[in-house]
């Protein structure tokens, strides 16, 4: 199946850095419908951009301080059976979506009551993101506002398409992001079970999930013939002493 071209994008971002232009281009450039959701429609349609509220495609509204507000089906393209219910139904194809998640680690590093923090657990975003992630063969899905540039210029240079290769790389980043969100919230749950602050049992998680993200590539790992790459955080976790 030949690499679609990018011609419905549904947008709901907690971090709008870079999304107007990013949203502009998409509209200027490749003649895009933007779709979008609730304080990311406003930001992109104040800017000038043309853009679809999301209750218009669902028809059903945005509701319950946002939690209920985007689902869409995950349709094989190259399935006929597929192709054939979706226009039974009426149900255009999303050709990308761009998503990113709550701050649910900024609350809780804030110092914010169980209240805020269970409110800043996201739930569409992660629902749009792994299944247009598992869709990857026709869908590019978008998590990190930096990688808004090289999209653009890969779309320019495929005719408007992003392709195969790109999408696969952006739907294990997906996973990662995911992987990592839910540990998070797992960790922190866990550690508002125990009563008194001591170390017994009902205190101590069942699990512990560690997520560390590469910093840099090493000269080599334990051994010269071996790689190795470093990952965590300087500053926070460690500090270099001396040497590259």
């Amino acid at each position: 199946m030949a690499d679609p071209k990018v011609k419905r994008v549904l947008m709901s971002v907690t971090d709008k850095t870079g999304i107007v232009e990013f949203a502009r281009a998409l509209v200027r450039d490749f003649g895009a419908q933007i779709i979008s959701t609730g304080g990311t429609a406003r930001v992109i349609q104040e800017a000038g951009i043309p853009v679809t509220p999301i209750d218009e495609v669902t028809k059903f509204p945005e509701m319950m301080d946002g939690r209920v507000k985007t689902l869409h089906p995950v349709a094989k393209r190259d399935n006929p059976e597929h192709m054939a219910q979706a226009a039974e139904h009426g149900i255009e194809m999303i050709d990308m979506v761009v998503v990113n998640l709550y701050a649910f680690e900024k609350t809780v590093e804030s110092g914010a009551d169980f209240g805020t923090c269970i409110e800043n657990i996201d739930i569409g975003g992660p629902s749009m993101l792994r299944s247009a992630a598992k869709n990857f063969a026709s869908v590019a899905v978008v998590t990190d506002p930096n990688s808004y540039g090289a999209i653009l210029a890969e779309m320019k240079a495929n005719d408007g398409a992003t392709t195969l290769a790109t999408r696969t790389k952006l739907a294990l980043r997906v996973f990662q992001t995911t992987n990592a969100y839910d540990g998070a919230i797992a960790t922190w749950l866990s550690g508002q079970l125990g009563e008194d602050g001591t170390e017994n049992a009902a205190a101590l998680p069942e699990t512990y999930d560690l997520h560390l993200v590469k910093q840099q590539g090493l000269r080599y790992g334990e051994n010269p013939h071996q790689k190795g790459l470093f990952f965590g955080k300087f500053g926070e976790m460690f500090e270099q002493l001396h040497g590259k």
